[in-house]
């Protein structure tokens, strides 16, 4: 049986929405295990963009069974918004589709929150997409949430919102901010838990069935390795666990059930956000990797920070994840450099680092020790197979494989799901047979 963890290996928008598309046909079923709405997989069909922010990426495959899991934060407003649009589009939910009934909900006060704490931090910022999703994991860790299986007990509702929205108040006034209206959210909420009601139940038992029948699961996570809120650069993290431990907790899977890991990762690096990033280029060559990479967030729009391949980034990822084999995306961006450089460790404080500092600040002061290799000057756009590429792309991809310490099942040329080489004899294709 095959269970696949697919994780981001850097700090996020590796890719993983065109992974998941590619090899959910090969699987039974896409379960998301954390983050919320904060997150943006871009998935391309037949020339036909889906931006997905909280449905897992199969759902775009007929017949896939979609979970959403007890580790992400579903805001109510962008969940409906996201199915009544793939609806329009022809995308059918009918028995399609299963939210946890432990999964939590964000509510309104959580955007408030988060944006007065942000203020609160002026130039220390995190710069958070501001949707909420940090505070609700604050209630869930505080105990004082709400969750999906809530929503099915409208009678006791009204009761739970007081105490919670009653609390936040307390805080947002504190700090100088309006008040959350209480009878407008009540409405609101229970007008939107109609909808949503008949997808919740209780998925770590629907998994552990599906599973027991001998259906196979492509776990599918947020962000990435770097933006993990323990492994992470803390405290310019996200707020759940990105990694691939947080796969089983997010979605009540035990680990012995997982039989392998897929880590995502870029030719290059790329960032959004505050927060340390040692080999960004802040430089014309930095400008031309985001227009060559049309390095734009998916679900803000922000530019993201672009820099050279992080070696000490990807061998960290590959041990905290227990990576099996490597999707390297976006390889064609790379295409027209006459060199490119790798960062193969760090110097700090004069020493020699081939390890990633626990703290924000350090990362902030290292150096990075370049590695330059020869670019290949053509374009790789669309190959399929690995013997095509140009010899510099070829041994540019042997050396992150050494660097790693992973083998490269997956290279991505293009954004299409045809734009993709398989590497035969790889674990990555022993798994889609």
């Amino acid at each position: 049986m095959k269970n696949i963890v697919v994780v981001g290996t850097q700090w996020g928008d590796e890719g993983k929405g065109k992974i998941v598309d590619l090899v959910a046909p090969h699987f039974d079923i896409v379960a998301r295990y954390q983050g919320g709405h904060n997150a943006g997989h871009t998935v391309i069909v037949n020339g036909e963009k889906f931006v997905l922010h909280l449905l897992p990426s199969g759902i775009v495959h007929p017949g896939k069974r979609c979970v959403i899991g007890n580790g992400v934060v579903v805001d109510p407003t962008a969940l409906l918004a996201e199915i009544d649009e793939l609806s329009a589009r022809g995308i059918d939910f009918d028995g399609r589709l299963a939210i946890s009934n432990r999964a939590h909900i964000i509510l309104p006060h959580h955007l408030a929150l988060e944006r007065t704490s942000e203020q609160r931090r002026g130039v220390r910022q995190v710069g958070t997409t501001l949707r909420g999703i940090g505070p609700a994991y604050e209630d869930k860790i505080g105990r004082r949430g709400l969750r999906a299986g809530d929503l099915l007990r409208p009678d006791r509702l009204k009761r739970q919102l007081e105490e919670i929205i009653g609390e936040a108040n307390d805080i947002l006034r504190a700090r100088g901010a309006e008040p959350i209206a209480l009878a407008a959210v009540v409405d609101d909420l229970l007008g939107k838990a109609s909808r949503i009601a008949p997808f919740v139940t209780d998925t770590a038992l629907l998994l552990a069935r599906e599973m027991t029948a001998g259906k196979t699961v492509l776990f599918e996570g947020a962000q990435g390795t770097m933006l993990d809120i323990d492994h992470g650069t803390y405290p310019y993290v996200t707020s759940s666990s990105g990694t691939a431990g947080g796969a089983t907790v997010g979605t009540g899977v035990p680990p012995t059930a997982i039989t392998g890991a897929l880590g995502i990762m870029k030719a290059y690096t790329t960032r959004v956000g505050s927060g340390p990033f040692p080999t960004e280029l802040t430089d014309a060559v930095g400008e031309r990797l985001r227009a060559r990479g049309q390095e734009y967030g998916a679900s803000t729009g922000r530019p993201r920070r672009c820099g050279w391949f992080d070696g000490v980034v990807a061998r960290y990822a590959r041990i905290i994840n227990g990576l099996t084999s490597v999707a390297l995306m976006k390889l064609d961006v790379l295409d027209d450099f006459e060199t490119i450089d790798i960062c193969t460790a760090y110097r700090l404080g004069g020493e020699l680092v081939e390890a990633i500092p626990h703290d924000a600040q350090d990362l902030e002061a290292v150096e990075p020790v370049y590695e330059t290799l020869p670019g290949w000057r053509s374009s790789t756009v669309g190959l399929t197979s690995f013997e095509q590429l140009p010899d510099n792309a070829q041994r540019y991809i042997a050396r992150l494989e050494e660097l790693v310490g992973c083998e490269i099942g997956l290279v991505s040329t293009g954004p299409d799901r045809q734009d993709t080489i398989l590497r035969s004899g790889s674990e990555l294709v022993g798994w889609l047979r």
